[in-house]
């Protein structure tokens, strides 16, 4: 009978002990959400805050008592925001399609054709992974300028069709789907082409569209190479066209004007997350196919 009660009186301090623990993780996973979150809140609080509002708070104020679109307005107006969206999109969908048309290509190569110096070949790829981004921008810079392709789409999109990163990372999710579906396709007289379109693009689905959207917001946040290879505002993007507005605009003075310009520009991010949050959840911890 005492053995009962120690046991009971172990697992009760246990389920204590566990609950405690909980409560004190989850207390700080909230406090560092609201961390994380707040410069979200502060830069959308100051976006609907007037002008006037703005500079007369001695102290900040965390909320805001005469809420006004009209900064909205301003970056839509003021300054070809608008222009600088359609560019962002036009760079960013081909940039994207033609990459995943490289991408897919190139992984199910090195997965599943057998040719000549294609191990040695590889690791060459995997090579230019060590090399610094900065010799690659230098390399890039002179390129594109001597082959007259400054302050045009196609010089801003060349370097940015293919990423060996995204290649590995496709090439070892084909491997992962199990050789015995290749060989019986092969005995059917199936062609490689209709075998990937058919078989491995369906099943790595998941991480075919995590590697669209973080090329996406790749593309969509992209600032060294557009800022380095035009300097005409016609080819510019939402990042260079923030900073353009910073320095040319209303920005240095008008800092609720500002983080509206922010907002929208951040807004289709934050939307395309929400929307594939449990695709890219998906594909990041997906282990593939297991033969």
């Amino acid at each position: 009978m005492a053995k009962s009660q120690d046991i009971l009186k172990l697992e009760r301090n246990a389920k204590t002990k566990n609950a405690v623990f909980k409560i004190v993780m989850y207390i700080f996973l909230a406090f560092w959400g609201l961390v994380v979150l707040f410069p979200f809140y502060w830069m959308l609080l100051s976006s609907i805050k007037s002008y006037a509002s703005y500079m007369s708070e001695r102290l900040p104020k965390f909320y805001a008592s005469e809420p006004t679109f009209e900064n909205y307005v301003n970056a839509f107006t003021q300054v070809p925001l608008a222009k600088y969206f359609l560019n962002t999109i036009i760079y960013t969908v081909i940039t994207t399609a033609l990459m995943m048309i490289v991408i897919v290509f190139s992984a199910y190569a090195f997965a599943r054709l057998d040719f000549k110096g294609k191990s040695l070949l590889f690791v060459g790829f995997l090579a230019l992974m060590m090399i610094p981004n900065e010799l690659v921008i230098i390399t890039n810079f002179v390129t594109i300028t001597n082959m007259n392709l400054r302050n045009t789409f196609l010089g801003l999109i060349l370097p940015s069709v293919t990423s060996v990163f995204y290649i590995y990372l496709l090439k070892e999710n084909f491997e992962q789907v199990p050789d015995e579906l290749y060989y019986a396709a092969k005995v059917d007289g199936t062609s490689d082409l209709k075998y990937l379109f058919k078989v491995m693009i369906p099943v790595c689905r998941p991480t075919i569209i995590t590697v669209i959207i973080l090329k996406v917001i790749e593309c969509w946040n992209s600032y060294v190479w557009p800022r380095l290879i035009t300097d005409d505002s016609n080819y510019f993007l939402v990042s260079n066209g923030i900073q353009e507005i910073r320095e040319n605009g209303f920005g240095r003075d008008n800092i609720p004007a500002m983080m509206a310009a922010v907002v929208a520009v951040s807004l289709p991010l934050i939307i395309l997350f929400l929307v594939f949050r449990n695709k890219i959840m998906e594909g990041v911890s997906r282990e593939g196919i297991k033969g």
